[in-house]
């Protein structure tokens, strides 16, 4: 296991970490499809229409043809979610790390290095709501190489986050995350985080695959809330 460390972002960091944010979520089309796959209503719908088909046109050619080419459609489908994500991201605060997380004193961006290389990755943003904008910090873009993963970097970058927003005088720390990344939720739930709530935007649905906010807060702002 090599060595870590846990800096704040430089702007000659930039090609490794949208290498890393990349690489991070193409896993995540892969796992909606095996995810689709497995659901009770996946296997209706292959096995449906391949029969409709038969009945319809009496061709067994083209009940053969149709389950694979649901089965495209529905790996292009799993892909949509992440890649409209990672456009978003892009067009915003991914676009220019030094300018959305290190030109104001509230929010930050941090990288682990190990030999060199950056193989995890954080940021913190100040919550957009206004009312909210000085009590909640938000946690984004948690991700870690796959090779060095079970090496306690991603805790340590929550970690960093957590301390963070106590020294700025947060009270809470949100953060947003799919049902899917298992690791991630078992990481959240033993570090202290508290589920919020469950929704699932228009393009998730189709995937059947819930979003989760998570809260964790602050020792300073429990003593605060306790006092009063």
């Amino acid at each position: 296991m090599a060595p870590y460390h846990i800096r704040k972002y430089q702007e000659s960091d930039r090609t490794q970490v949208l290498d890393l944010f990349f690489h991070a979520l193409d896993e995540y089309g892969p796992a909606s499809f095996h995810h689709i796959l497995k659901l009770p209503r996946t296997f209706v719908l292959l096995l449906g229409v391949s029969l409709g088909l038969l009945l319809v046109s009496g061709s067994w050619l083209l009940a053969l043809i149709a389950s694979p080419t649901l089965l495209t459609a529905l790996r292009f489908l799993c892909k949509y979610p992440w890649t409209k994500f990672t456009a978003e991201c892009l067009r915003t605060d991914m676009s220019n790390i030094t300018k959305s997380y290190l030109s104001e004193p509230g929010s930050c961006f941090w990288v682990a290095e190990a030999e060199g290389q950056v193989v995890g990755i954080v940021g913190a943003l100040p919550v957009k709501e206004h009312s909210l904008h000085k009590e909640q910090l938000e946690l984004l873009h948690l991700c870690v190489a796959l090779d060095h993963r079970r090496q306690g970097i991603a805790k340590a970058l929550v970690r960093t986050v957590l301390q963070f927003a106590c020294d700025q005088g947060y009270g809470q720390v949100v953060l947003t995350t799919s049902m899917l990344q298992h690791s991630a939720l078992a990481l959240y739930q033993r570090m202290g985080f508290q589920k919020l709530h469950q929704f699932s935007p228009l393009c998730w649905r189709l995937l059947t695959v819930p979003l989760v906010t998570f809260v964790y807060y602050l020792p300073s702002a429990q003593a605060s809330w306790a006092h009063e």
